[in-house]
């Protein structure tokens, strides 16, 4: 375990150091947060095969939900992507990488056509929240503000797959989830996202990247929050009881 922490820090200085600019400067100011998110209990519980399976079963549903409003959040953003390249980039990774972390997942829980048909499961607060952020950002902020919010959900796990890929996992389904996201194609499709991202930032006024830093933070901040939900299984709390006045006669 002892070469977990350098295999990490290689992958991300090689893309940080590849595509520079101010992914870099937002990656570095997500540092602390980004560390502990690839430490978290439930990724090496997934690498050592520890992790029980009632856990995993839980992240992938709220993964489905998760997915789902990420694609849309996508294609809003192409719509709004000052380049027409970038739109057709975004809109392709809204279509095609969507679907293929949707259809993983769906098959590891048994689910047909888990990419489009109705999902009875519910979305657990952080997640909610973490979606509502994304919206914010992605909806209603400037195209680099929703870039920088989108952008940590593809970066951390691309580290967290090349990181784990290194020793794999003893379960099948844990060790599928891994190659998905340490595979050359998922690569491929975060350093097209960190182009789009430096582009954009490179005609932004200093008010928008000042912007664009707090939601790529926040954002990291909320890859931890959504590990740590699954990990505990987070629900909503149950609806408090009230006792209903006497009936005055």
């Amino acid at each position: 375990m002892k070469r977990f922490p350098l295999i990490l820090f290689f992958t991300a200085a090689a893309l940080s150091a590849q595509d520079g600019r101010f992914a870099a400067e937002c990656r570095r100011r997500a540092e602390p947060v980004w560390r502990k998110t690839l430490e978290h209990p439930f990724l090496k519980a997934l690498s050592d095969g520890t992790l029980p399976r009632e856990k995993f079963r839980f992240y992938l549903e709220q993964d489905l939900l998760y997915l789902r409003e990420f694609s849309r959040l996508l294609l809003e953003l192409a719509a709004k992507a000052p380049r027409p390249d970038h739109a057709r980039t975004l809109a392709r990774h809204a279509g095609e990488a969507i679907a293929e972390e949707a259809a993983l997942h769906g098959s590891i829980l048994g689910l047909r056509g888990a990419a489009s048909g109705e999902l009875s499961f519910v979305m657990a607060p952080s997640s909610t929240a973490y979606v509502n952020h994304l919206k914010a950002s992605a909806g209603r902020g400037p195209f680099l503000e929703g870039m920088a919010a989108v952008l940590p959900c593809y970066w951390i796990y691309l580290d967290a797959g090349k990181s784990l890929a290194a020793k794999g996992s003893p379960v099948e389904e844990y060790d599928r989830w891994i190659r998905q996201y340490a595979g050359a194609a998922y690569e491929k499709s975060v350093r097209e996202a960190l182009e789009v991202f430096n582009a954009a930032a490179e005609q932004a006024a200093p008010e928008v990247r000042a912007r664009a830093l707090e939601a790529f933070e926040r954002s990291a901040r909320y890859e931890w929050m959504f590990w740590e939900m699954a990990w505990r299984m987070e629900a909503w709390p149950p609806p408090v009881k009230t006792t209903e006045p006497p009936v005055l006669k």
